[in-house]
């Protein structure tokens, strides 16, 4: 009798183990094609579908946990969220902590977007103006634009927002990434599609993971870098964007 309780206890931890979800981090700043919410969670997306491939594929539940894009890199180096996926390097110059990057997965295109009939044009030689942007994003190659007082930053809470204010004329130009661009244009007749007059900033972007005996590290690097190279995640963008070039 000891002997069959101590096997079941030990299935039990087994089971318990097992279950132990993988959670993931959720910028509140996403939109779609990246990340549709419904009733304060992800149901669907680019981002929302990765995440949930790599956690049935490493073998445990997906838990998402939604926060401010402010509040992202403290809960990670608090230990409350094991993964943060859809970022660069270079956008965390001062981050804290011991965690271990992937390979890049992804490439974000950051463009500069005008109304049809609009022509190209460097944002360099653009008049002075407002244009749209999304709170708390960072735009390097504009910022000495922002610092020299040639264009204003218009704020909007995510890149979905800034392209209907954008199509409402609220502004000339705005600054949105390849995707959400794609995305947005679908539901929209063709002469009224917005369009890009030029490439603002071109970043890889990778996922990182907490570095915790507790988190299966290896198998989660491991499992994204089979995603990329197999072509699940173009697939992944080809689903929303019709695109899969955004990618490449």
């Amino acid at each position: 009798m000891r002997f069959a309780l101590g096997a079941l206890l030990l299935v039990s931890v087994s089971v318990a183990a097992a279950e132990v979800p993988l959670r993931f981090v959720v910028s509140d700043s996403w939109a779609m094609p990246m990340v549709q919410m419904e009733r304060g969670r992800p149901t669907q997306g680019i981002l929302h579908d990765m995440m949930i491939s790599l956690a049935t594929q490493v073998g445990v539940p997906a838990e998402f946990h939604i926060l401010p894009r402010a509040r992202v890199q403290n809960a990670m180096e608090h230990g409350e969220v094991d993964v943060r996926c859809y970022i660069s390097k270079s956008w965390l110059p001062n981050q804290s902590g011991d965690y271990i990057w992937s390979a890049p997965l992804l490439v974000q295109r950051d463009l500069l977007i005008g109304r049809r009939g609009s022509p190209s044009i460097n944002p360099a030689d653009l008049p002075q103006q407002s244009i749209g942007t999304v709170r708390g994003y960072n735009y390097p190659t504009l910022q000495p634009l922002f610092d020299a007082d040639r264009l204003h930053r218009d704020d909007a809470r995510n890149q979905e927002q800034v392209l209907e204010k954008l199509l409402a004329g609220r502004y000339r130009y705005a600054v949105s990434n390849q995707w959400t661009l794609d995305w947005f244009n679908q539901r929209l007749l063709p002469d009224q599609q917005l369009k890009s007059v030029a490439l603002v900033h071109e970043q890889a972007v990778s996922c990182y993971v907490r570095n915790d005996p507790k988190v299966p590290v290896q198998r989660i690097l491991d499992t994204l870098l089979q995603m990329k190279m197999s072509g699940e995640i173009d697939d992944i963008i080809r689903l929303y964007t019709g695109n899969p070039a955004a990618n490449q």
